[in-house]
């Protein structure tokens, strides 16, 4: 059988690649074992313009955002499903000072076209803690990555384009031009696997810093209409459920929920909000993040055709698209990567 691409890994990266590259005309065989947990299947998967304890501009903002949403929507279009939820996020502020700084803020072109309104005063007090009022955002909201992923595989199995099963390395042969990989032989092969990679001969070598993170889904009888965000996210979901998070551990990496993650979670949302909820569940994941927080996009130093698309960490439903589609573009049309992702910043640790 000859392809285009093999991709490895259908988190969120490997879907949005794959159909990046289907979408483009490409011929794609995708490889993931469905009985691997990822954090794509737990992931927050919120999208959020404004972020961090300082609440600047997420990194590349403008280029994410403008192609982020239309391209989830056709996706969404494609796979008659619905997975993609368009809310508004209220940050609340810390302090008069900060208010009178978003004030200012609000009137750069940098910052207006993600400003739905600000707040000089509590306008959530049923729910939150906001004496100083806030900002509310748009061109935010959430992705539900577990649906996503889950109805792309749908679709891959349902065109015979995905094998469940899991990768196996010494089956690889790599030669200049061609990928053989037992009846398959493909131009190129993409490595979107997630923490996995740390097995991976090929790219091990980069620097890795995978990151555990934990979520809770709490019930209460409030009907929340926003996204609450400030030291700790507040996702509504429907009927009186939301998701809140994240932890951010480097040690302990393994998918076991934790008592201690649990009592951070509510500390943090007990400074945001003052309703009464019940925990109704908890998850956690393993992120794969980089040592600069930013993606490992690129070929390998000696093998062109061998390729990853990974490290997109706890952004990666803002970064998967916009990246994907740069990625691509340089593989087939020689174009740039832009050079804060490209793996060359790390060819000096090969």
């Amino acid at each position: 059988m000859k392809v285009d691409y093999l991709v490895v890994g259908q988190g969120i990266g490997g879907t949005i690649l794959t159909e990046h590259l289907i979408n483009a005309g490409f011929k794609v065989r995708v490889i993931d074992d469905p009985s691997f947990s990822n954090s794509s299947k737990v992931a927050g998967g919120l999208y959020n313009p404004i972020t961090g304890r300082k609440m600047v501009k997420t990194w590349n903002c403008d280029s994410l955002f403008d192609y982020l949403i239309p391209f989830y929507r056709r996706l969404e279009e494609k796979l008659d499903s619905d997975f993609l939820y368009d809310i508004p996020i209220y940050r609340p502020f810390y302090s008069h000072e900060e208010y009178n700084e978003w004030m200012g803020k609000s009137a750069e072109p940098a910052y207006n076209k993600y400003i739905d309104k600000i707040y000089g005063q509590s306008t959530f007090g049923k729910h939150l803690n906001d004496e100083y009022g806030g900002i509310m955002l748009k061109d935010s909201g959430y992705l539900d990555t577990l649906k996503m992923v889950n109805s792309y595989r749908e679709y891959l199995l349902k065109l015979d384009l995905i094998y469940e099963e899991p990768f196996d390395y010494a089956n690889l042969e790599v030669r200049d031009g061609e990928i053989r990989y037992g009846e398959i032989q493909s131009a190129k092969i993409v490595f979107a696997e997630g923490r996995l990679q740390s097995d991976n001969s090929w790219f091990n070598w980069l620097p890795q810093k995978p990151v555990k993170g934990e979520l809770i889904w709490i019930k209460s009888e409030e009907q929340i209409e926003y996204i609450y965000n400030r030291g700790v996210f507040l996702i509504p979901i429907k009927n009186g459920l939301c998701k809140v998070g994240a932890t951010y551990h480097h040690e302990n990496l393994d998918e076991t929920t934790t008592e201690k993650a649990q009592s951070e979670l509510i500390t943090r949302l007990g400074r945001l909000i003052h309703f009464d909820y019940q925990i109704v569940d908890q998850k956690a994941g393993v992120r794969p993040a980089t040592i600069d927080r930013k993606p490992f996009v690129g070929s390998h130093p000696k093998q062109k055709n061998v390729i990853i698309f990974n490290g997109l960490g706890a952004k990666g439903v803002s970064l998967a698209p916009y990246y994907a589609n740069q990625l691509m573009s340089h593989l087939e049309k020689n174009s740039e990567l832009d050079a804060e992702v490209n793996i060359e910043r790390f060819f000096s640790l090969f």
